[in-house]
């Protein structure tokens, strides 16, 4: 039972991964999309913190203990997960007032009625 609490967060991250593309490739809806592609963007929070995880591991604060005396989680992966979140939203953001635009220039949020797009 041990073993498979250590692998559920990546078999989380993955189906989240998983679930976030199958959307994105059999959307219609550019809005979808744009969720979808949140969704794939948040499975890798998971797999960050999965990653930078420690049993019994503290906060990395080393102002009332010694260092090397108790595990400590990763605090560079805390800042990539940080960095991660603050580029999704930004793509997040984006892409939605990209979608905005398409709807008020082709009256359609549809990617198969926008022809003008194509090469």
């Amino acid at each position: 039972m041990s073993s498979v609490l250590h692998v559920l967060p990546y078999l989380v991250a993955a189906w989240g991964f998983l679930a976030g593309c199958y959307g994105l490739a059999t959307s219609r809806n550019l809005i979808h999309a744009v969720g979808c592609l949140a969704g794939c963007q948040s499975a890798t929070y998971i797999l960050l913190l999965a990653v930078g995880y420690r049993d019994g591991g503290t906060a990395p604060v080393f102002s009332d203990i010694r260092p090397g005396s108790r595990p400590v989680v990763d605090p560079v992966v805390q800042a990539l997960t940080l960095t991660d979140i603050v580029v999704g939203a930004t793509v997040t953001a984006l892409l939605l007032a990209l979608t905005v635009q398409i709807a008020k220039r082709h009256g359609t949020v549809d990617p198969d009625e926008l022809r003008e797009l194509r090469g």
